[in-house]
């Protein structure tokens, strides 16, 4: 990569508060990833590896999120989302310290389980939009798929790092660590948001109007653009994106790995993610519907693949193809839908988002976990893949309409106050 490209893949991190924010969430999405496996390994344990039981976790993790996140993303659009941000990890942090306890003492059962991914999945639906959300007004528009395709770059680094040490530290320690190493993790996002200027965040101050979920939901079904590539996230969502339930499933039950083999599983998926993430720095507009279509079809025949894999080495090279295919799908249809998406109404319109792609999990989970338990794991990745690649066939005819839809709406202009740490300290050198 030249020195030009380099620049522009870490553009944003110019951005000092944005920069801070990238050092937060590396350190908690670690944490969170190290609580995945743990939760999944404890859950496959005390039950002698229920499909049924790691679906129902699932199901009730990202239930709140399929309810609630329009709500979520309500209070985004009306709310400071620093502020919002800030007590959500706290909360997080603290229900991960309560069940890692729980389960060091010997006092946890499969209940208590349930309750903490039922617990911490309210808190998600009012997390993930405020998140995603708070990306565009701590870089603006212009910077906004840079910032965006960092963001997942950083959580795919997390997502090797973290299932890879869970696996060590699990096979050393046991799982109550590790939740405990997670519920200490939030505290990094915590500090990094209260490091923050809030006087350069840009964006619309909170609280202007009612902020009504309704005019939302109105809003998204006058833009075509952006509802086709929604409706499309929905299909792959529910059919295909359930890694949190299959890749367990393929790693215990298939290739009958233990805990350290499953982190490398999930690591090789991640790596995947990790190529795409960093390929998505490079962008600087609005994706082509096109693009977002592409990307669902060559994610479907990928899942699919590994479902056929017959060796465990075959099957991890195939989860690297999918992971990279899942995050430039993701990635692509994010972008249009944010960079489409009038700033007043951003937080709403992610809100949908995140609950068409985080809140279908339960549809999901439960789905996949009934064809796992009577067709295998193998079978959850094949029915998967074929599924995400017939709706992408769909929307190649849906979405006609939507590619020749109005413009972007660029977002709001920011005064000399809002502008980035490069400009405002010109004559500050030298910085940091």
């Amino acid at each position: 990569m030249t020195t030009s490209a380099t620049a522009r893949a870490f553009a944003s991190l110019r951005v000092r508060n944005f920069r801070l924010f990238v050092i937060g969430q590396i350190v908690s999405a670690m944490g969170t990833w190290m609580m995945v496996v743990a939760q999944d390994w404890l859950v496959l344990g005390m039950t002698g590896d229920s499909g049924t039981a790691l679906s129902t976790v699932t199901a009730l993790q990202f239930a709140p999120v399929l309810l609630l996140t329009l709500y979520g993303g309500r209070l985004a659009d009306r709310f400071d989302k620093r502020r919002l941000l800030t007590v959500a990890n706290l909360v997080s942090g603290v229900l991960a310290l309560v069940l890692g306890t729980l389960v060091l003492t010997g006092a946890v059962r499969l209940w208590s389980v349930y309750g903490f991914a039922l617990a911490l999945g309210l808190v998600n639906a009012v997390e993930i939009p405020a998140r995603m959300s708070f990306v565009g007004e701590l870089v603006g528009a212009e910077l906004l798929p840079n910032a965006s395709a960092l963001s997942a770059a950083y959580f795919n680094v997390a997502r090797i790092v973290g299932p890879a040490g869970a696996g060590l530290l699990i096979g050393f320690l046991g799982t109550g660590w590790v939740m405990l190493v997670n519920g200490v993790s939030y505290l990094a996002t915590v500090v990094a948001l209260r490091l923050m200027d809030p006087t350069r965040l840009r964006g619309a101050a909170p609280g202007r109007d009612r902020a009504r979920v309704g005019d939302g939901l109105r809003y998204v079904a006058r833009r075509p653009d952006v509802l086709v590539p929604l409706a499309l996230v929905a299909a792959v969502a529910v059919f295909g994106m359930n890694f949190q339930l299959t890749l367990p499933l393929l790693a215990k039950t298939v290739f009958h790995s233990d805990a350290a083999t499953f982190g490398l599983v999930t690591a090789a998926f991640a790596t995947g993610s990790l190529v795409a993430a960093f390929a998505g720095t490079l962008r600087r507009d609005r994706p082509a519907q096109r693009l977002v279509i592409v990307s669902a079809a060559a994610f479907g025949v990928a899942e699919a693949a590994v479902g056929w894999a017959p060796t465990y080495g075959t099957a991890a090279a195939l989860l690297f193809v999918t992971g990279l295919t899942t995050t430039h799908f993701a990635q692509a249809a994010n972008h249009r839908i944010q960079l489409g998406s009038d700033p007043r109404y951003r937080g709403r319109v992610l809100g949908l988002y995140t609950l068409i792609l985080q809140g279908s999990t339960p549809l999901g989970a439960l789905l996949m976990g009934r064809v796992a338990e009577h067709a295998g794991a193998r079978a959850t990745f094949v029915a998967g893949g074929l599924c995400s690649l017939v709706a992408a066939l769909v929307a190649v005819t849906a979405g006609r309409r939507g590619a020749e839809a109005s413009p972007p709406l660029a977002e709001p202009e920011a005064d000399s106050a809002h502008r980035d740490d490069e400009t405002r300290s010109a004559d500050l050198r030298p910085q940091r």
